[in-house]
């Protein structure tokens, strides 16, 4: 029960006692224009059961006003954390070991980052981050989070996962988030618990009509009351890993409703998305009429626009050393391992991506065993039959998830059944790095050499720019040309993939001899 202080009231201070906890009120016809006056009687009885004051005597209330809550927003508060999924939150302890960025790293991305969230005036207040497989998004995002729990701006966060069912699909999303946010102010918190009470059906209903109903129309009526002050409320929502949401179209349903719900209504949020370049989060974000997002998002193309070279460097050096000085092998000492040498070859080996440093610093920092002998496994490794040793094994989990999945959507839109995905991939590759001899790098051409109508390239790599960068050569006359190039850890990739599994048919020199036998 929540005692307002209008004009008049002789309290020093409004009470709030809790429904279940305090009874109904002895006074009568209490209301904005009524007085309430209790006069302390020797013959009556105080007790907690009749009196909101217990023992208090000769005292006046003038003028007050109450607010009664019953059960129905507890009740639907109670019924809206049963549809949270606590894995996604940043500091859930299913992410206990969530990756971040370790100190000295990804500054300047991160400062860009914190920049556009503190920014609460500026007109853009979608921002998305794309980035190849591994880049380091999702390090980028548990550290922004952290970074705006401490600084009391982080109103919600949700990471996807695609391992985790109450995370890889949109079932909990709105819920979770709006649980959140009703963390953070009282109000807004009783007029969720309202809405789910009002509509418990609310859990089975489309995202957008979710997201009105326990966010924006919560937060619409608690302001308007006065119950909040946008200025200041923690207004930055984070969502990370896009991509891991299953499934293309719910992807897409949850940037339409964002779209729709959170940016097209006047609303304090700021929403910050991390997702790997995929077809939902290209398709918005294109060039008008197609990209609906185009023109409202603040887009960070992470591979792109940054280098992670010097961070990537940098983060071995210091874990690498932080294993050797642990390590009983004194040939690990820091002074004298790793050599430059050995930290150079990594560094050429990660082709700027994070996930390779961090798989080498996993491998290598097996207890059981010597690091200095374990990175020389890294370094000198090579792929053949009857390999035990598997030291980017999570590399090559990722990686065919990733090629696999394109390979199932491709096979299902190919009008011409029976061809070889990876063999066509392949196939590309290897001209992009000239291995072709006799043959343009122009994909158009190489598209018709073997078999693709013409733009085929761009349906055989649709759902691969997460490893894949596509680039337009400025210096091209001919329109609409791409070059594809994969990065070297990718290509690495292909390697082990062809030796290890078998999965292309032809060698080199059988695609030489396909390309001359079409001249």
């Amino acid at each position: 029960m929540l005692l307002e202080k209008p004009e008049g009231l002789t309290m020093a201070k409004a009470i709030l006692v809790s429904a279940a906890e305090a009874p109904t009120p002895s006074f009568a016809n209490v209301g904005p224009s009524a007085a309430a006056t209790h006069r302390h009687t020797p013959t009556m009885e105080h007790t907690a059961t009749t009196s909101m004051f217990p023992n208090a005597q000769n005292f006046n209330i003038d003028n007050f006003i109450v607010h009664s809550f019953k059960d129905g927003p507890k009740k639907g508060w109670k019924t809206l954390l049963k549809n949270v999924a606590c894995n996604a939150l940043h500091d859930s302890s299913a992410r206990f070991d969530a990756p971040k960025c370790d100190e000295g790293t990804r500054v300047e991305v991160t400062d860009e980052l914190m920049d556009w969230i503190q920014d609460r005036e500026g007109p853009k207040r979608l921002l998305c981050m794309t980035g190849a497989a591994g880049a380091g998004k999702s390090a980028l995002q548990q550290t922004i989070a952290e970074k705006c729990s401490k600084s009391n701006t982080l109103g919600s966060a949700f990471f996807f996962s695609a391992g985790d069912p109450t995370r890889n699909n949109l079932v909990h999303i709105v819920p979770t988030i709006a649980c959140q946010l009703g963390q953070r102010n009282t109000a807004l918190r009783d007029a969720i618990g309202k809405a789910v009470e009002e509509d418990p059906l609310i859990f089975k209903k489309r995202l957008e009509t979710q997201m009105d109903t326990l966010i924006v129309g919560p937060f619409q009526c608690v302001r308007a009351s006065g119950g909040l002050d946008s200025s200041t409320f923690p207004h930055a929502i984070l969502i990370d890993g896009l991509d891991e949401c299953s499934g293309e179209d719910n992807q897409d349903e949850l940037l339409s409703a964002i779209k729709h719900c959170l940016l097209d209504n006047d609303l304090p949020f700021r929403v910050f998305i991390a997702s790997r370049p995929e077809w939902a989060i290209r398709s918005a974000l294109e060039n008008e009429p197609e990209g609906y997002l185009y023109q409202l998002t603040y887009h960070i193309k992470l591979s792109d626009m940054y280098n992670a070279t010097g961070d990537i460097r940098r983060y071995l050096w210091t874990r690498l050393r932080g294993i050797g000085s642990r390590s009983r092998d004194r040939r690990a000492l820091p002074h004298l391992w790793p050599t430059k040498e050995d930290i150079e070859k990594l560094v050429a080996a990660a082709s700027g991506q994070f996930i390779y440093a961090a798989t080498v610093v996993k491998y290598v920092s097996e207890r059981r065993s010597s690091p200095v002998d374990r990175l020389r496994t890294i370094i000198d490794w090579t792929p053949h039959d009857g390999q035990q040793t598997r030291p980017l094994e999570l590399l090559d989990s990722l990686y065919r998830v990733i090629l696999s999945t394109a390979k199932e959507l491709y096979e299902a839109v190919d009008i011409n059944r029976g061809r070889d995905f990876l063999l066509l991939v392949r196939a590309h590759q290897m001209n992009s790095d000239g291995r072709i001899e006799g043959i343009q790098g122009s994909t158009r051409n190489y598209d018709e050499i073997i078999g693709l109508e013409e733009g085929g390239h761009k349906v055989l790599f649709s759902d691969l720019h997460s490893l894949v960068f596509v680039c337009q050569d400025p210096q091209d006359t001919e329109d609409d040309l791409h070059k594809q190039e994969l990065v070297d850890i990718v290509q690495s990739y292909f390697d082990r993939w062809k030796e290890r599994y078998q999965k292309f048919g032809f060698t080199e020199e059988d695609l030489q001899d396909k390309d001359l036998q079409q001249d």
